[in-house]
C-alpha cells in the first residue's frame, strides 16, 4: 500500500459520521506495523463518541503515542489542544495523524495550526461515507468539502472512500460508495487514494477499484461500550 507512506503528517476531515476516526486509527497502526514512528492525535472537540482515545491501550501496546487531551477530561468536550501537537511539526522522524471533529465545526482547530501544516507539507484527506445524509450525493460531499476548506484555509489533497454502516455493512453500501467518490473526484480533480474496506468484507471486494484498505472496527457505539 504505497499511499500509506506518501506524506509525514496526514490530516483527517470529513463530515460527522462518516468514520474518520475508525480510518484515523487504523492508519495509525498500519503505520505502526510497518516500522514507522507513528504519532495519532485526537483533535475533535465536537463528538462526545467515536474518539480514538478511547483506544490508548491498544495503540499503545502497538507502538503508538496518543496525542489528546488529559485523561480526566476524556469524556468532555475541551475546546483546548495539548501544547504535545507541536511535536508533529518539530519531529521530522515522527510520523503523525490528525483525527478531526466533524464538518467545519470541528476543522475549526486547524486554524491555528495552518502555518505548520502548510510548512510541513502534509496532505488533506476527506473521508466520505454515502451512507450519511448529509455526504449522500455529490452536492452533499462537496458543500462538506467546501466548508471544511474555507474554514480551515487548507485545501483537500485526496478522497477516502469510507462507505459504511457499521456492522451492518454490505458489498451494495461499498459499490454505492466506489460510485459516488468516483463522482466526487471526477469534479474536483482529487485523488482516490483509498477504498476503505472491513476485512470481513475484503474477499467480496476484490473487484472494486483499488486501492482497498482493510481495516478492523475498533470504536464502540455508545450502547456497546461496557460490552
Amino acid at each position: 500500500m504505497e499511499w500509506l507512506e506518501q506524506s509525514r503528517l496526514t490530516v483527517v476531515v470529513g463530515y460527522s459520521g462518516s468514520g474518520k476516526t475508525e480510518f484515523s486509527v487504523n492508519l495509525a497502526l498500519a503505520l505502526a506495523r510497518q516500522g514507522k514512528r507513528t504519532a495519532l492525535a485526537d483533535m475533535d472537540v465536537v463528538n462526545p463518541y467515536f474518539r480514538s482515545r478511547e483506544r490508548r491501550d491498544l495503540l499503545s501496546h502497538e507502538g503508538v503515542r496518543l496525542i489528546a487531551t488529559s485523561q480526566a477530561c476524556v469524556d468532555a468536550d475541551v475546546p483546548a489542544m495539548p501544547a504535545e501537537v507541536n511535536v508533529l511539526f518539530q519531529d521530522q522522524d515522527l510520523w503523525g495523524v490528525l483525527d478531526i471533529g466533524g464538518g467545519g465545526v470541528g476543522a475549526r482547530v486547524l486554524a491555528r495550526y495552518r502555518p505548520q501544516l502548510l510548512g510541513s507539507q502534509c496532505r488533506v484527506l476527506f473521508v466520505l461515507n454515502a451512507r450519511r445524509p448529509q455526504t449522500r450525493d455529490v452536492e452533499g460531499a462537496l458543500a462538506s468539502l467546501e466548508e471544511i476548506q474555507a474554514v480551515t484555509g487548507l485545501r483537500v489533497t485526496g478522497l477516502v472512500d469510507n462507505t459504511h454502516l457499521c456492522r451492518e455493512t454490505e458489498l451494495a453500501d461499498l459499490e454505492a460508495g466506489a460510485a459516488l467518490v468516483r463522482a466526487v473526484s471526477s469534479q474536483t480533480g482529487l485523488p482516490v487514494v483509498c477504498h476503505v474496506v472491513q476485512e470481513e468484507l475484503i474477499d467480496q471486494a476484490e473487484g472494486m477499484p483499488g486501492p482497498l484498505f482493510p481495516v478492523r472496527l475498533y470504536m464502540n457505539r455508545p450502547w456497546e461500550m461496557d460490552e
